[in-house]
């Protein structure tokens, strides 16, 4: 069984016309208050504490060179395939510690 992908870019979709613009701002401007949560409750404060963010986000790559000792690359490299998955893996850890320690 095949599947067709269909992808558009930001030059690829239709323009917006007067009339969607509208409604887009008209709802805009409503107040939350307006939001009608009857086939979805609303989460909680303490949902979002347990909250995990980056389920369904996919960051940009990009390609960058840098410097690594050696033995670090050498290192990474003994694990098997996927060094620069690692290399990331470990930059995003560090990264989300520090977010976290900051907050």
């Amino acid at each position: 069984m095949s599947t067709k992908i269909v992808s558009y870019t930001l030059d690829t979709l239709p323009p917006m016309t007067e009339e969607r613009l509208a409604k887009l701002e008209a709802l805009a401007a409503r107040p939350d208050s307006e939001i009608d949560f009857s086939d979805i409750p609303e989460l909680t404060e303490e949902q979002w504490k347990t909250a995990v963010r980056g389920n369904f986000y996919r960051p940009v790559k990009r390609q960058v060179t840098a410097r690594v000792d050696a033995d670090v690359l050498a290192w990474l490299k003994s694990q098997g395939k996927g060094y620069q998955s690692r290399i990331n893996a470990i930059l995003r850890r560090e990264m989300l510690t520090a977010l976290r320690a900051a907050k």
